[in-house]
């Protein structure tokens, strides 16, 4: 086979955060995501469906290319793509074209910020090779290859590196040899972990280390929702001046991607996401803003006060208890205290509706209830804490819970309420290109089960009893559930990508976490058999390269956000829960009291 020689040499000179108006990123739907665990190689890979997507350095904020290609003949194939190795993110791609296939592998150095990527073609005609290459708009200068001679076969491998001599050194090395020394990376930190028996073996080890690679290698702890820009995040310069926000840190993301560590056995990553929540996140007042940059500077601002709460959660579960830890934790209590209206909350979870939320509700409740115990560890008096949760709790059904909406059976929680009157018909627009206002006893949410989850209410309560059959005839579909009533949050009928505002109508499709949820609850009224399903139904929705998505239509993922960590997180966290009988991330302090 005639050797082939393809490099690409990415010489940065600097790296500034890449604006949208420079580039539009490829779709969302990334088919592999891939890193060295070693820190000394701060580069992260995608692949899209024709090859290289985003590769992103030197941290998860910063995307610094859009594509690399091969090209045959001047054009691009089509590519499916699939593990190459079981235990490492070592991702390969099958390429065909007009009389040629191609196979293409690819890995990062550990020891340097560079993408190697393996690459043997067959043709049946003499063919040219070439690499397509598109950075960032001024992020980078670049030198890329000429076409080779025709050839019918060649093996070889290009680079992508970032620095002076980087590709080179790489490539120097070997793939072979690169390529071993990354996949001893990941079989030695899944070899340090432990499996539950009710996952799939591939599923549960790729979202095991696909939740690590989402950690970033600068800043410990800085764990992103999604290394892909979906819809309007990537070309809309009015909505997203820089490009984000998937590739940010969300507390209440991290918070699900620190539990599920936890139950995986990885501690050391939740210890170093509470870090990076309290040190790097949480403002003066003590909250904590909608979601930051990796570096800890905030993107997006508002307040949304269960993600204020996920700190106090996520130390009750690590039993932090140390004085540095208590005082950042006391300051972001007390910030859920004082909250104007309090536990009304700017945004709940779903990040476009100020209002009484069950699900924010359950969180600060739960939150208040977990800092008290910490407290009263450590010898402390708590009361004023406990006091405000009971009150929240006592409360949370009268400000949330309507027993005049249209459905059946009454009472049942709400999505929210704007005014803490669910019987009142108080309108409000969904937004997402809703076109019309709605009641808001008319719109509900499956999010309200946190209040089962995080123990506020019994999973036995007739109110969550009637919102479950009411949630299952409004939003369960295909299997799945939608988020809300009437959720625009996803694309156009025929496919096409979200944007606001939108003159076209968009409709936000089904979420497979959402089943993680709804198989925890399960196990908690002794529905074992269901909630195993539960975890089977989100497996049945990862792609060929078994990554996880956030939406899904028609039994596939959609071209949102992909992989998405939280989506993930709960398939590695429900996998825990049916093993233990019970979910893994319920805490006890509460339920009791409860």
């Amino acid at each position: 086979m005639k050797p082939l020689a393809l490099v690409v040499l990415l010489l940065v000179m600097s790296a500034p955060v890449a604006r949208a108006a420079d580039v539009v990123p490829l779709p969302a739907d990334k088919q592999a995501f891939g890193t060295a665990r070693s820190a000394l190689s701060p580069v992260w890979f995608t692949l899209g469906h024709q090859g290289l997507s985003e590769i992103f350095h030197p941290d998860l904020s910063t995307p610094a290319t859009r594509e690399t290609r091969l090209l045959v003949d001047g054009k691009p194939g089509r590519a499916y793509t699939e593990p190459a190795d079981d235990r490492s993110l070592t991702f390969r791609q099958r390429l065909r074209g007009d009389g040629w296939r191609a196979e293409i592998t690819y890995v990062t150095d550990p020891q340097r910020a560079a993408v190697l990527a393996d690459v043997q073609v067959t043709a049946q005609r003499p063919v040219r090779l070439s690499v397509d290459h598109v950075p960032m708009k001024g992020s980078s200068e670049v030198v890329s290859t000429l076409p080779t001679e025709p050839v019918r076969r060649a093996h070889g491998t290009f680079a992508v590196g970032f620095g002076a001599g980087v590709a080179k050194a790489a490539l120097d090395r070997g793939f072979g040899v690169v390529a071993r020394e990354y996949a001893q990376g990941w079989h030695a930190y899944l070899d340090g972990l432990k499996r539950p028996k009710s996952a799939d073996r591939r599923l549960y080890d790729m979202s095991v280390m696909v939740l690590a690679a989402t950690e970033d290698k600068a800043n410990p702890g800085a764990s992103i929702a999604s290394p892909s820009f979906p819809w309007a995040f990537g070309f809309d310069r009015e909505l997203a001046p820089e490009l984000g926000p998937y590739a940010s840190v969300w507390p209440r993301d991290l918070y699900h991607v620190a539990t599920a560590m936890i139950a995986a056995g990885d501690t050391a990553f939740a210890e170093r996401s509470l870090d990076f929540m309290l040190r790097r996140q949480q403002q003066p007042d003590g909250h904590l803003p909608q979601n930051t940059r990796v570096d800890g500077t905030p993107f997006w601002k508002s307040v949304q006060l269960d993600e204020t709460a996920a700190p106090l959660l996520l130390a009750w579960h690590l039993g932090r208890r140390d004085q540095s830890t208590m005082d950042s934790l006391r300051r972001a209590a007390d910030y859920l205290l004082n909250y104007p209206n309090a536990p009304f909350s700017e945004q709940e979870r779903w990040e476009n509706q100020s209002g009484y939320s069950p699900a924010t509700i359950a969180s600060a409740v739960a939150g208040l209830v977990c800092f008290a115990d910490l407290l009263r560890r450590n010898g402390e008096n708590a009361d004023r804490y406990l006091a405000a949760a009971d009150e929240w709790q006592r409360n949370v059904e009268g400000w949330t819970a309507t027993r005049t909406g249209p459905y059946e059976p009454k009472p049942y929680y709400l999505r929210l309420t704007k005014d803490g009157k669910p019987d009142q018909g108080t309108k409000y627009n969904l937004g997402d290109n809703n076109p019309d206002d709605i009641d808001q006893r008319a719109v509900v949410d499956p999010s309200f089960l946190e209040l089962v989850r995080l123990g506020v209410k019994r999973a036995d309560d007739p109110v969550v009893r009637n919102t479950v059959a009411v949630v299952d005839r409004h939003l369960k579909e295909q299997g799945y559930w939608h988020r809300f009533t009437q959720d625009g949050y996803g694309e156009t009928a025929d496919g096409g990508p979200w944007n606001v505002p939108n003159p076209v109508r968009t409709y936000g499709r089904l979420w497979p976490l959402l089943s993680g949820e709804r198989g925890e609850y399960e196990l908690l009224i002794g529905q074992k058999a269901s909630a195993a399903k539960r975890l089977r139904e989100i497996a049945a929705t990862a792609n060929s390269g078994l990554m996880l998505p956030e939406q899904v239509w028609g039994g596939r993922g959609t071209t949102s956000a992909t992989p998405l960590a939280w989506t993930h997180a709960q398939y590695v966290r429900l996998a825990w829960s049916l093993d233990a009988g019970r979910p893994v991330e319920r805490p006890d302090v509460v339920a009791n009291r409860y």
